[in-house]
């Protein structure tokens, strides 16, 4: 049996306000106390500098993007040097004339691994979805970061239902997969079966991935009702067996603080080898 290799990830949910500087303060202070309480990996939620803007389509909105580095990154770089903590942020990012929703890894140095853009952007105005209006789909494919406690891959909200990120990530090493979130209910449906169905949906899918792939699945949601969604919270860990270490209220802020032993990657795929019984191509009979 492989030994011990516990790490403990610290997951804010948060609710958002309008102004960005207040929200990158709070942030901040959630960043600081999780680190206080031993966290060693923090992540915060999709685009948490802001309201979930992409409910409509206006190009004032454009006016939250930065460049990367820019002056938000440069926070989390700092504090990440500072706590001596992983910490994974969601930015809006310009680059040029282009822009995308895009992850931010910091090393516990405090250096700048590198950027995930998010590659399935949602196209849904009638559901208050509509980011194809502000973002390109990423460009820099499925990268995994070294980090110094794990070696972990990120992808971001809708990202989410495709089993496919998970698996490239799984197989490039990634021992943990986060997922920075934005979803809730819109609000005429809050309180009915298909908010209930949809959530146990949204729960399901990220657990299949930890269990398909033997890895753990973090998945980091903000809270509040901000204009037409009430966004859901549920912030959760699962471990690669599936099974949930630690999950959220759906409508308070709250840091989660999750043990998680990686050793139990090795142990689940010794058990559970689903990589190594993979067939890549199977063959048609003739």
């Amino acid at each position: 049996m492989s030994s011990s290799k516990k790490i403990t990830l610290g997951l804010v949910q948060m609710t958002c306000v309008g102004k960005p500087s207040a929200n990158l303060e709070k942030a901040v202070f959630r960043i600081r106390e999780a680190a206080k309480k031993g966290a060693q990996i923090v992540s915060v939620s999709e685009l948490f500098l802001s309201k979930y803007f992409c409910q409509v389509n206006d190009k004032r909105f454009f006016s939250l993007a930065e460049t990367i580095p820019g002056p938000a990154t440069e926070v989390f770089s700092t504090l990440a040097k500072a706590l001596k903590v992983v910490i994974v942020g969601s930015f809006f990012e310009k680059e040029g004339k282009d822009h995308y929703n895009t992850a931010v890894v910091f090393d516990a140095d405090g250096s700048l691994l590198g950027k995930y853009r998010k590659l399935h952007i949602p196209d849904d105005p009638e559901h208050h979805y509509s980011e194809l209006f502000y973002f390109k789909p990423g460009n820099l494919g499925l990268p995994v970061f070294k980090t110094r406690f794990a070696t972990i891959g990120v992808s971001v909200c809708w990202d989410q239902w495709y089993p496919e990120n998970a698996r490239i990530l799984a197989e490039k090493g990634a021992q943990i997969i986060f997922y920075p979130t934005a979803i809730g209910w819109p609000v005429a449906e809050k309180g009915k079966e298909v908010a209930k169905t949809e959530f146990d949906a949204w729960i399901t899918i990220q657990r299949s991935h930890a269990i398909a792939n033997g890895v753990f699945v973090a998945a980091v949601n903000r809270t509040g009702l901000e204009e037409n969604l009430d966004f859901w919270g549920g912030s959760f860990v699962a471990d690669p067996f599936g099974k949930i270490l630690q999950q959220a209220s759906h409508d308070r802020e709250e840091i989660i603080l999750v043990d998680c032993d990686l050793s139990r990657i090795e142990e689940v795929r010794e058990s559970w080898p689903f990589l190594d019984c993979r067939r890549m191509k199977i063959a048609e009979p003739k």
